[in-house]
């Protein structure tokens, strides 16, 4: 690896071990192996590499979770099965990527402080809830978009709550099953 992904990865890893606003440029060089000024050539600034590597790890995390969502989801399963399997995968993730969404609910308190991170994080939701459609509802790409976007948005809005309540007190999560049997008891 060159500098600039030295200190990339170093800066992922000083989110994931420090968060976003606790990381300095020093534990960035420090991580990396990068003097610095690295981090003046490469980035221009502290911010904006620590940016980067934030958008670089949602990127990942984004793509990983796809892998472990769509596996083993079977095309003769009702969407209330595929809703409980993919609720229990999403959940597992929670603990493996905790630093990461940690550092994402971090960056919420900061957002109006943040405007670069606020643009990629809505962009990030809007293809988050495409994605969240697809997954829940096996919808194929692009086939109803009003569809996705009320859908999207609603799985996304249970994902951010039951994230935030695990967060707090994960022996409480709810597995899918529980959360099938209480959109149920709402639904009735």
């Amino acid at each position: 690896m060159g500098n600039r992904e030295d200190l990339l990865a170093g800066a992922k890893r000083c989110l994931i071990e420090k968060g976003y606003s606790r990381t300095t440029a020093r534990d960035i060089a420090n991580a990396s192996g990068v003097s610095l000024a690295g981090i003046g050539y490469h980035f221009k600034s502290k911010e904006a590499l620590m940016n980067e590597a934030l958008f670089e790890a949602m990127r990942e995390w984004g793509d990983e979770l796809a892998v472990a969502l769509s596996a083993d989801v079977k095309a003769d399963t009702t969407p209330l099965e595929r809703f409980e399997a993919a609720w229990d995968r999403v959940t597992e993730s929670f603990s493996r990527l905790r630093p990461l969404w940690v550092t994402q609910f971090e960056l919420l308190g900061q957002i109006d402080h943040v405007p670069e991170v606020r643009e990629q994080l809505v962009r990030s939701i809007k293809e988050a809830r495409v994605g969240l459609a697809e997954l829940f509802e096996g919808l194929e790409p692009g086939s109803d978009p009003e569809r996705e976007r009320l859908v999207g948005t609603v799985y996304q809005a249970m994902l951010t709550g039951f994230l935030s309540q695990w967060l707090l007190d994960p022996d409480s999560a709810l597995s899918g099953r529980e959360v099938v049997t209480a959109l149920r008891m709402i639904a009735s």
